[in-house]
């Protein structure tokens, strides 16, 4: 089992950029496939960005590639997502997610352990 804790989110300008962190703790953190999903109010939780065990092999959802970059520092025990040049439409509260398994997925449904969620607001 791994415990997950998000932080980094906050308000800023569209235009401007963000770092989001997360910190694992419990089963070495090298086994879990990680990935960062997003909710906006009235919508349902929606894949951003995952990254293998390695931390060789990343993907990412259409509207973000480009502007994010997801990353893992598997010595710390931490994932990141750096957002640049965010948009009002990235206004959401954004998850981490671990995935006991090699294979990178974008299905929350694959995902077994969460953090609980920081938020992102992006205004215009």
């Amino acid at each position: 089992q791994v415990q997950l804790v998000e932080s980094g989110g906050g308000l800023v300008q569209a235009g401007g950029s963000l770092r989001l962190s997360c910190a694992a703790s419990g089963r070495p953190f090298s086994t879990y496939t990680m990935g960062w999903f997003r909710q906006a109010p009235g919508k349902e939780r929606a894949f951003v960005a995952a990254i293998d065990r390695s931390g060789g092999s990343t993907i990412y959802t259409d509207s973000v590639k480009g502007r994010f970059t997801i990353s893992r520092d598997n010595a710390k025990n931490m994932v990141y997502l750096q957002m640049n040049s965010l948009k009002p439409e990235d206004t959401a509260v954004y998850y981490c997610a671990a995935r006991p398994a090699a294979s990178i997925s974008i299905l929350y449904t694959r995902y077994d352990y969460w953090g609980q969620g920081t938020q992102v607001t992006v205004s215009s």
